[in-house]
């Protein structure tokens, strides 16, 4: 379920002269009773809110006088978000005989006043703004609006702005239909109003809410989707034709990153991620090797020597405007894919309760979602909705998973081979085209459910700067495959170093003639470089692997320098 709650304006939009029809009554208790939750948002005060609507139970949160109260229905508690009027004004306003009304929070009154208001205001040198709505002139604090008192409202309720679908038809809905994910315009609503929506219905007032809660009950307004780019996340901008940017959808959609190792998969990743935080979507990324514990816009559970604290990542994802990264460095290898097992019902229950998190992001999909991983039921795959999905080997990932798929991103050298991979394991057609090799920053997308054909895109940069794999490679336990090993020219030894800190401690261990041997044969960068994915290390590496004046204890001391200089060791 994607949308979670319907907030609704009243004058104008659920209601017609004030009032509200039994089929539009109807439709909230339908709303209601599908898990669904209501906010009606008014610019009333809520007496007079309640002389004319006798319903507000209906709603689970009422935001009264245009964002300035917030009223609770089930205790009838309210609650004031901002200041109240202040006295000066409402004595200036009383001299010069302009009718007005006052709320908990708001002071109203009708056009042609609000020059004589406006001209109050700044004479009395007050930090107010005024708000119109179809004749009504209404003044608050600064910075208080119908948007305010929904996140207010929405705050309470735990749910995201990107899970609600919102109704108006005036100036003062223009913020708030702004907030919600799905923003609608009945037909009588003003015309500019009518453009920024991404709804406009055919019926007026009431019978447009009707219309669209019927849609929403029917297929969750997936019917729209195509049109909901307002909070789409840019993957970058195509390089052929015009070079128009190639959106995301926000939801629904799964995505597949394959590449090489180096090819640039992290980097697509890396602008995703900041998209998603720029656009307050939550993710919740799952990271065996902790390559992403430094990026800035989640909180990062777990450390190389400590598993992630399960409950405590429950607790984080509960709040909508909370990221995590769930490291796994902490957590064996081998048991990182039962580690994910249990967590990932836990994860669709969450999903099916709130939605969220949006996204779920899953680094090294080959190891957590094997080829030979089945679903323990039909239900789990509904969790891997809206899920992007990392893998070098995309053949090693289960077709279970695969198959829900809609868009394939592919990067560094032959990328047409990641998609024939993928399309083997689904047995279907691959997409045709030319395997030309990509540069740095570029990716092959193919959105596989339209039948075109790949588009080459230079890929949005990262604007902040991560320190990659740093306690990954420096302290965590590396698989037996990304292990270096020291075993000498004849293979005697076989001394596997499984992070940084031990490479190093096992180099200044092993004999020189050992240690000149896999220097010379350039074993060293080519770890740094394929395996450790560190392209500076792996140079200045392989400057001192070709400096054949150097002693083999000189060669040491230089290449665990370059090391201690890009890397934190334990304390």
């Amino acid at each position: 379920m994607r949308y979670l709650l319907v907030a609704t304006d009243y004058d104008g939009t659920l209601a017609s002269q004030g009032q509200v029809d039994d089929s539009a009554l109807a439709a909230l208790e339908r709303v209601r009773a599908s898990g669904r939750k209501l906010i009606l948002v008014t610019g009333r005060h809520l007496p007079d809110l309640n002389k004319v609507f006798n319903k507000l139970d209906l709603f689970h949160r009422v935001v009264a006088e245009n964002g300035a109260l917030l009223y609770r229905p089930a205790s009838r508690q309210e609650k004031l978000l901002c200041e109240p009027p202040p006295q000066r004004l409402l004595l200036r306003l009383r001299e010069l005989q302009i009718p007005f009304s006052v709320g908990r929070g708001i002071v109203a009154t009708r056009e042609p006043h609000q020059g004589a208001v406006l001209n109050a205001i700044r004479k009395l040198g007050l930090e107010l703004h005024v708000i119109f709505n179809k004749g009504a002139v209404m003044v608050l604090p600064s910075g208080v609006n119908k948007e305010t008192g929904l996140k207010a409202a929405l705050d309470e309720l735990g749910v995201s702005p990107h899970n609600v679908v919102g109704f108006g038809d005036a100036e003062n809905d223009h913020a708030f239909l702004a907030t919600c994910e799905c923003a609608v315009a009945v037909a009588n609503a003003l015309p500019v109003l009518k453009e920024r929506a991404d709804i406009v219905t055919q019926g007026t007032n009431g019978a447009g809410v009707v219309e669209v809660i019927e849609q929403l009950l029917s297929d969750d307004l997936a019917r729209y989707d195509s049109r909901l780019f307002r909070h789409s996340i840019s993957l970058g901008q195509s390089m052929e034709g015009s070079g128009k940017p190639i959106l995301l959808s926000p939801h629904r959609d799964s995505i597949l990153i394959a590449g090489p190792s180096a090819s640039g998969k992290s980097t697509v990743v890396a602008g995703i991620l900041e998209g998603l935080v720029e656009q307050k979507y939550q993710f919740c990324l799952v990271d065996p090797e902790g390559d992403y514990e430094n990026f800035g816009g989640a909180i990062s559970l777990g450390t190389a020597k400590k598993s992630p604290d399960i409950d405590e990542l429950w607790m984080l994802l509960e709040d909508p405007v909370r990221c995590v990264i769930v490291n796994l460095l902490g957590v064996p290898v081998s048991d990182r894919p039962k580690f994910f097992s249990g967590f990932l019902p836990r994860l669709q229950e969450l999903r099916a309760r709130t939605a969220r998190p949006h996204w779920l992001i899953i680094d090294e999909a080959h190891h957590l979602l094997p080829s030979s991983w089945l679903p323990a039921s039909t239900t789990v795959p509904q969790a891997l909705e809206s899920t992007i999905l990392i893998t070098v080997h995309p053949d090693h990932v289960s077709s279970a998973v695969l198959n829900a798929v809609d868009v394939m991103i592919a990067t560094g050298k032959s990328p047409m081979s990641s998609f024939r991979s993928f399309a083997n394991v689904l047995r279907v057609p691959p997409p045709s085209g030319a395997d030309t090799d990509l540069q740095t920053g570029e990716a092959l997308v193919w959105f596989r459910r339209n039948g075109h054909l790949p588009v080459r895109v230079r890929t949005t940069a990262g604007e902040i700067e991560r320190r990659r794999h740093l306690r990954q490679y420096a302290e965590g336990e590396l698989s037996a495959q990304q292990s270096f090993y020291f075993r000498g020219a004849e293979g005697k030894l076989n001394l596997r170093a499984q992070n940084l800190v031990v490479f190093m401690q096992l180099a200044d261990g092993v004999d020189d003639t050992t240690w000149v041997y896999h220097l010379r044969q350039g074993d060293y960068s080519h770890w740094f470089r394929h395996l450790i994915k560190d392209e500076e290390l792996a140079d200045e590496t392989a400057a001192i692997e070709q400096d054949t004046a150097l002693s083999a204890q000189e060669s040491r001391s230089r290449i665990k320098s370059a090391i201690e200089r890009r890397y934190t060791a334990p304390a």
